[in-house]
């Protein structure tokens, strides 16, 4: 679905970090993680961004950080502009290590806030 005319676009963002030797499925869950985290917030917290982008088509996007320093800086920035937002760990019952920090996610929110944060970053 798009948008009408003369309102915002919402997007939920998950960043994964690119430091990590983690399978495809690992990968697809711990974004899952992320996803779903996100958008309960959302839904709680801010409950119009939450249903624009629910009714948008919720749109996602996967992007990399280069390790876990720079996902903890995007994370400060995300709580900051007051963002929905989680940080995924992970418990370490497979690949990794226990309380392996994994991804962040960040919305839904408007694209334009979210891209503050995440406008630079390449796809995964």
């Amino acid at each position: 679905m798009s948008p009408r005319k003369g309102t915002l676009d919402y997007k939920l963002v998950v960043v994964i970090r690119d430091d990590l030797d983690i399978s495809g499925g690992k990968l697809a869950a711990q974004v899952a993680h992320a996803a779903v985290t996100c958008a309960l917030e959302a839904k709680a917290k801010k409950s119009k961004w939450f249903s624009a982008w629910y009714q948008e088509g919720q749109r996602k996007v996967v992007l990399r950080a280069k390790d876990l320093e720079h996902l903890r800086e995007l994370h400060g920035k995300a709580r900051k502009l007051g963002l929905p937002h989680a940080l995924i760990t992970d418990a370490g019952y497979t690949e990794l290590p226990p309380n392996t920090t994994t991804c962040l996610g960040i919305g839904p929110a408007p694209e334009n806030e979210v891209d503050k944060i995440t406008g630079s970053l390449p796809l995964a």
